[in-house]
């Protein structure tokens, strides 16, 4: 039996490349204000340095990485100002985002929030931040969806973006993880009774918490110095 061997096309495998980067930065395995080395890269990655860098160019235009002329490319590193601008932004985008879904959404996309809900909850339980950070994302990302508006969703996943890494290490604390599993409790139980004001007002709670512990974590590891190369 002869197999035939299927080629991936470069845009294919560019934007694969890219998403193993982006979880690379979101969970830290690549610091903010870190050079990404591309000789490094290309071996873990196990690709060339053609898609590796067509993947750099994506990530930088997603907010996540600097192009510095000469010099390669760096992992962002947000000043504290930069983290409560972009907070502030996208606690509103978040809390419409609820508030539209809460009346929008369909049958099918509850039943799917509520099944990676349940799944997130047992990433929870086994403390497997990773996987309770995708699924996590994954729940805000329908969230926004089911709210039916595309320039909202725009700019969500553009805002969105410059926070990754600081959204998933915010659950790092044991007693505000739990807090934060309790508001996506409470964000389930608002979209069953299509209630949008109790969205509306768990996300903007939700959010507003991510930055509170965000900021204590900056000034706890004595990082809130202004970053060199703000986005």
């Amino acid at each position: 039996m002869s197999v035939d061997v299927i080629s991936i096309p470069r845009a294919a495998l560019h934007e694969q490349v890219a998403h193993r980067l982006r979880q690379m930065l979101v969970e830290n395995r690549i610091a903010p204000g870190a050079k990404l080395n591309e000789r490094e890269l290309s071996e873990v990655l196990e690709v060339s340095r053609t898609p590796l860098r067509e993947a750099i160019k994506m990530l930088a235009a997603e907010g996540l990485v600097e192009l510095l002329p000469n010099r390669g490319a760096i992992a962002v590193e947000l000043s504290e100002q930069d983290i409560l601008d972009t907070f502030e932004v996208m606690a509103g985008l978040e809390a419409q985002s609820g508030e539209l879904a809460a009346t929008r959404i369909t049958d099918a996309e509850l039943d799917e929030i509520k099944a990676m809900h349940y799944e997130m909850l047992a990433a929870y339980t086994r403390r497997d931040l990773p996987a309770y950070y995708r699924l996590n994302a994954a729940i805000h990302q329908a969230i926004n969806t089911a709210a039916k508006n595309p320039v909202l969703s725009a700019l969500y996943k553009q805002v969105n973006s410059r926070l990754q890494s600081l959204r998933f290490r915010s659950n790092q604390d044991g007693e505000k993880w739990r807090i934060a599993v309790e508001q996506h409790e409470q964000m389930v139980q608002a979209l069953v009774k299509r209630d949008a004001e109790a969205m509306r007002a768990v996300l903007l709670s939700h959010m507003n918490n991510k930055r509170f512990v965000v900021i204590e974590q900056i000034h706890g590891s004595g990082g809130n110095k202004p970053a060199s190369n703000q986005s």
